[in-house]
């Protein structure tokens, strides 16, 4: 099988990349750009450790042929800090995580971070059960998804904080 030029567009950064046809963009990720945070679990979008985000929504990577998404904006984990590698802040979703023990072993993490950046995106102020939902088709084996959660539920305190807003006093988030 001939190699196809291909340009994609990951991180805010154009990639020229000469690949099959058939490679997976997972694989044009990790393998040719060395963007190892987006993870293989399954080969088949069981898990959603390979989640990036194709134009703002969450996509399974293991399933998408790369040279299919040559005129889209591609989000992967190495893009939700804001700056550049050596003074990179921080996303409050990415804090989150930290400062609610989200991250286990930390093989999910990427991808529930960049579901929850889209949900966060759509739904700024989500309840318990629309969190629960919207991570429900990326799986951990650690975290009984408790901290996740929390993870999400602090990260919309940091966001309010930054914005200057006041939390909602009766509302569960």
């Amino acid at each position: 099988m001939n190699n196809e030029s291909v340009e994609l567009r990951i991180n805010g950064q154009t990639h020229q990349l000469e690949i099959a046809p058939n490679r997976l963009l997972l694989d044009a990720l990790r393998q040719d750009l060395g963007l190892t945070g987006t993870k293989c679990g399954c080969d088949d979008s069981s898990c959603g450790a390979c989640t990036v985000l194709v134009d703002g929504q969450p996509q399974m990577s293991c399933l998408m042929l790369a040279v299919s998404y040559q005129d889209a904006e591609i989000t992967t984990i190495e893009g939700v800090a804001h700056g550049d590698e050596g003074s990179a802040d921080l996303d409050p979703i990415q804090r989150g995580f930290i400062l609610e023990g989200g991250a286990q072993c930390g093989f999910c993490t990427p991808g529930m971070i960049l579901t929850a950046k889209h949900l966060l995106a759509e739904n700024p102020d989500p309840t318990d059960q629309e969190i629960a939902e919207a991570l429900s088709g990326n799986l951990c084996r650690c975290t009984g998804y408790v901290q996740i959660c929390a993870s999400v539920r602090k990260a919309v305190e940091l966001i309010r904080d930054l914005r200057g807003e006041e939390l909602p006093a009766a509302r569960a988030l």
